[in-house]
């Protein structure tokens, strides 16, 4: 028996750790205590703890039957000997013979030749390793699963006990890899404009703040499985469409997350690890930190689909033991990292404190995209790996103009990006003083600026942003930030807020663009085969009217005496719109029968989102009294690429010669026919594509509030004819076909040189 040290079972193992832990004692001397308690539990004649260094080496930290003199001496390269391929795996090693393992590494000073027996498991936490726990025998043995399962719950302590900062003074974490201490650049995509400074808030719903070690484990783990089972019947239900709480996911996925919620390895796995003496919420843990090691770097895409499951039902778990920390406080100046964010839970945030947003995941285009635009919070997405590079509390720079994320700036990176923060408050305010100056180009060209809307929070931004209108305010938000159907007095009162925030400026009501990528969270929704092509907008509208007629009555009834200005979405043929515009006139009739006020006058339009609709346009404009171009839309399906899919998003580039000759082509059509058309997607309040557009002839555009500043500058330093005719040269075949082959991509260079040459801010 080891002095001082009383045997146990595995199961009192963690228990008399966390006493040890709790003796006084500088740390050496717990740490000590420690790996002799783990030695005598296992029957081992060693056991040594490595911790990984900032270097990326293996130190050795702590051993009982080693040389006491090889401690804080030993270390070990990056990947080398059997702690090193520990490392590599993520997971355990289990050896008869250690020293005829390939990877076996031999250090004098440990005097550890005469032991055979090996077992090895990796000390993780949130799934970032910290080192290695050991345990060695003199003969040739093979470690039981019993032994294995109790190292790999007194890692998982161990690693909550070293991070926690309670055992290990600031300076000797300093030499322990804890977190990723070197500055780092990280590339994304821009989601939503701005610069921003900040401290790292993750947003990680597993991470657990109770002790993890359980004072009744047989408690931990009935909790545990009663916990499983609800969360087993509740994918049930979502399966079998009760009660559809996950927004409508395909059956597809519920398939797999059905599957996974009752994969009994995963049940053992967690079973397993409370009945050893880990709480349940550290049990959970536990196992989603070795599947985030094992699973991270998988090249295979089914591997890292399967992780993605796995982590999202342990967060599910983890909500039915009631161990999900929320974000409802935040710190100042945060900088929300996360996996991704929905629209509603981005507006739950408090957004003083909320200073930008940095994903894993998201899109440009996305429902959170365009609340963070209206917000004016800058957002980067597709930030790969982001939360395994930053820990709480890491000074982040995040650089909505560039798409770049700076992790632990050093001082003169920061003080330079300070200085970019500074300036870009001095043209926010130089564009504050251009709100009620008339957008009109040096040749006379009087350009229209609207905003986009679709939130009560975009209102006061009319006034702020000088804009003239608001050219799109997209009804269906209402719907998907609510929890039920909003009924149609509250869909009325919403619009009369709208239409007196506006004043006497025009609204465009666009109808329910619903289907595709937005899905009700209360209405089931069969799985399509390609969303983007399927059953949406109009197409579910006119199959289901009752809700589209709910919404007219909603309308009629807010613009009662005043003009309604009213679009539909998604329009791909003639009988679409005529379909439309028919139960529009009838619901107006009804309302007339039943003596109700009615506007004073009606202008119904449609939204320009699909090539089929292009080319029959100069038919459309006889029927219409304006039209909107959906640049997102329309361009995701010219150049038949999903916007959501980052594998093909930008495969394209929007000043391709093909896409601006068919924007062209509207222009001119509506031109002549004296048919109002606006640009109202996400080009128009980019400066260099909304230069192009107004060359093209648009002379209307709805765009982001925070866009009408910028926009309208360049506006006012633009020559349109001039640009005009040079885009023309640009489009010219001839000229093209001079220039071979790769000209014809893009007239991009061509027109940031024109730019350049003539001073035209961007």
């Amino acid at each position: 028996m080891i002095k001082g040290i009383p045997q146990v079972g595995h199961r009192q193992l963690l228990s008399q750790i966390r006493q040890i832990m709790a003796d006084e004692g500088n740390a050496q001397e717990r740490l000590d205590g420690l790996v002799a308690a783990i030695a005598r539990n296992l029957q081992a004649q060693v056991c040594s703890l490595y911790l990984r260094r900032p270097d990326a080496s293996m130190e050795l930290w702590a051993t009982y039957g080693l040389a006491s003199s090889a401690v804080h001496v030993t270390r070990l390269g990056a990947g080398e000997g059997l702690v090193g391929e520990i490392v590599r795996l993520a997971k355990p090693l289990n050896l008869t013979e250690a020293p005829k393992h390939p990877e076996f590494s031999f250090h004098p000073e440990t005097q550890e030749d005469p032991f055979h027996g090996f077992l090895g498991v990796p000390v993780l936490r949130g799934g970032r390793l910290l080192g290695v726990l050991v345990v060695q025998s003199r003969e040739a043995r093979h470690y039981s699963d019993e032994d294995m399962e109790a190292l790999q719950n007194v890692s998982m302590v161990l690693a909550e006990i070293v991070s926690s900062g309670d055992l290990l003074s600031p300076n000797e974490l300093e030499n322990v890899a804890l977190r990723p201490m070197r500055a780092e650049v990280l590339s994304g995509r821009r989601i939503s404009d701005g610069l921003a400074v900040g401290r790292a808030v993750l947003d990680m719903p597993g991470r657990v703040n109770t002790n993890p070690v359980a004072d009744d484990p047989e408690a931990e783990k009935q909790r545990l499985i009663s916990a499983i089972s609800e969360l087993r019947r509740s994918v049930d239900a979502l399966y079998q469409g009760k009660g559809n709480r996950l927004g409508g996911p395909s059956r597809e996925v519920l398939e797999a997350y059905r599957m996974f919620a009752n994969d009994q390895g995963w049940m053992d796995r967690l079973v397993e690890a409370a009945s050893a003496g880990l709480s349940a919420e550290a049990a959970v843990e536990r196992v989603r930190g070795e599947h985030r090691a094992r699973f991270r770097n998988a090249k295979n895409p089914y591997l890292r689909e399967r992780l993605h499951d796995l982590e999202d039902l342990a967060n599910r778990l983890l909500r039915h033991l009631g161990a999900i920390e929320d974000l409802a406080s935040l710190p100042k100046d945060a900088v929300l990292i996360a996996r991704d964010i929905g629209p509603a839970g981005l507006l739950e945030l408090d957004r003083s404190r909320l200073k930008a947003l940095v994903l894993e995941e998201g899109s440009p285009t996305s429902h959170a995209a365009i609340v963070a635009r209206a917000l004016r919070l800058p957002v980067v997405g597709q930030v790969a790996g982001v939360l395994d590079r930053v820990s709480e509390g890491d000074t982040v720079l995040l650089d909505g103009e560039s798409g770049s994320v700076f992790i632990r700036p050093d001082g003169d990176v920061e003080a330079a990006f300070r200085a970019r923060v500074a300036e870009r408050r001095a043209r926010r305010a130089a564009y504050a003083r251009l709100r009620d100056k008339p957008a009109c180009t040096r040749d006379g060209q009087r350009i229209k600026l609207s905003m986009n809307a679709g939130l009560r929070v975009d209102l006061p931004q009319l006034e702020e942003s000088g804009a003239e209108g608001i050219g799109l305010f997209r009804t269906e938000f209402q719907f998907l930030l609510s929890d039920h159907l909003p009924k149609q007095n509250e869909q009325t009162r919403l619009y009369h807020d709208v239409l007196d925030a506006a004043g006497d400026r025009p609204v465009v009501f666009r109808t329910l663009d619903l289907g595709g990528d937005k899905v009700l969270p209360y209405v089931a929704h069969e799985r399509e085969s390609n969303p983007a092509l399927g059953w949406r907008a109009m197409r579910m509208a006119l199959d289901r009217p009752g809700l589209l007629r709910y919404q007219f009555r909603a309308l009629i009834d807010a613009t009662a005496g005043k003009e309604l200005n009213i679009m539909f979405p998604l329009i791909t043929t003639l009988g679409e719109f005529r379909s439309a515009k028919a139960l529009l006139e009838a619901e107006i009739g009804r309302m007339k029968r039943f003596g109700k006020n009615v506007p004073q006058s009606v202008r119904i339009g449609s939204m320009i989102e699909t090539p089929a609709i292009v080319w029959q346009l100069d038919e459309l404009l006889h029927e219409v009294d304006f039209v909107s171009v959906g640049a997102n839309d329309l361009m995701q399906y010219f150049f038949a690429a999903d916007r959501e899919n980052p594998r093909v998003s930008e495969r394209y580039d929007i000043l391709n010669t093909g896409s601006l000759r068919m924007l062209g082509h509207v222009a001119k059509l509506c031109n002549q026919a004296a048919c109002p058309v606006s640009v109202c997607g996400e080009i128009a309040g980019q400066t260099v594509e909304a230069a192009i557009l107004i060359a093209l002839g648009f002379t209307e555009l709805s765009v982001p509030p925070a866009a009408i500043g910028p926009v309208k500058r360049m506006i006012l330093s633009l020559d349109q004819n001039d640009l005009g005719i040079n885009l023309a040269q640009w489009l010219a075949k001839e000229s093209l076909a001079k220039a071979g082959a790769e000209a014809i991509v893009s007239i991009r260079e061509q027109f940031l040189n024109y730019a350049q040459t003539n001073g035209l801010p961007l």
